[in-house]
């Protein structure tokens, strides 16, 4: 099975928001991998299966991805690699969307020590993981150690031009977990130096051509939409549309 071929063919789907194609191919070739017990094939499926349900808001058929993708875990004894880790990462990401917070903040621990043991610290994987953790946390009210994530994930992103609009996803998280602390009103201030940040990194590393950094406008762009931002909002949508009808 070549998977360099799979995860490409994916990739051109999800680059033209083509989700009923991306989802057939997946399940063919979980179909696939499941004839010859490729039991990696299987959990990399399941976890791209994972993230496409997620974003559809399938909740019934991503929660049965993530349930299987830990089982293929447990029964294959792949708990300690960087591949469980991701798998921990994506269940929880998927316990957490679907408001089981509580459930999710184990699994991101999980991840988080194996990450630390495999990883280099700047490894651009950590701000993935601190950004979705400290997003479970505000959800549970931790907001002191939710910030303290946010601000980890900016270490390992802020500072690098290709990680850029990571960064403001994490700006506008902050925006929105000092919201949900402070109230709209008394966090107004902190929000706006946040919202102002991530303008500043979204403006910065602008593309015509990156599908990663089109996504990246596409979800942020009804957060500044909900705190008043409509040019802007407009604006970004505009760029992600471009890249989109390019690709």
């Amino acid at each position: 099975m070549d998977i360099n071929r799979i995860i490409e063919k994916l990739d051109g789907y999800l680059g033209k928001n083509d989700y009923s194609s991306a989802e057939r191919h997946l399940l063919y070739w979980l179909s696939e991998a499941e004839k010859s017990s490729d039991f990696r094939a299987m959990l990399l499926m399941r976890n791209e299966l994972m993230g496409l349900y997620r974003k559809l808001g399938k909740k019934d058929d991503a929660l049965c991805c993530a349930e299987s993708a830990l089982g293929i875990i447990d029964a294959q004894n792949l708990s300690d690699n960087i591949g469980a880790a991701t798998t921990y990462l994506n269940t929880a990401t998927v316990f957490k969307a679907f408001g089981m917070a509580e459930k999710a903040l184990p699994l991101y621990e999980k991840a988080k020590i194996i990450y630390e043991i495999n990883l280099n610290p700047y490894d651009e994987r950590f701000g993935g993981l601190y950004n979705n953790m400290a997003l479970a946390l505000v959800d549970l009210k931790a907001f002191s150690r939710a910030d303290e994530l946010y601000r980890k994930a900016l270490g390992v992103t802020e500072n690098f031009d290709g990680r850029k609009p990571e960064a403001a996803i994490t700006y506008l998280n902050m925006a929105n977990a000092a919201e949900a602390e402070h109230g709209l009103e008394n966090a107004e201030s902190i929000i706006t130096e946040y919202l102002e940040k991530a303008i500043e990194l979204l403006d910065s590393s602008v593309s015509e051509t990156d599908g990663n950094y089109a996504f990246v406008c596409e979800k942020c762009a009804s957060v500044f939409g909900y705190y008043g931002y409509f040019f802007y909002q407009k604006e970004i949508e505009r760029r992600s549309k471009k890249i989109y009808e390019g690709s």
